[in-house]
């Protein structure tokens, strides 16, 4: 299992962390998503190969930019 951190910016409240879960949740391998708004943090635990651009596309698709921590 693989775990990383993202730094999102833009996210301010409970749809915004949706929008993210749900986007992130769209690739194949991820197994578990952890999204603060408030801390403007993604935390992406797979079991498959998930690269970061994936990661990073998909935060993008949601309308926010993210970097790894």
């Amino acid at each position: 299992m693989t775990t990383t951190a993202y730094a999102v910016t833009g996210m301010s409240c409970g749809h915004c962390k949706s929008a993210v879960r749900e986007e992130v949740a769209k690739i194949s391998g991820v197994d578990d998503i952890q999204v603060s708004a408030k801390d403007g943090t993604l935390v992406v635990t797979s079991t498959g190969d998930v690269s970061d651009a994936d990661v990073l596309a998909a935060v993008d698709e949601a309308g926010y930019a993210a970097t790894r921590a």
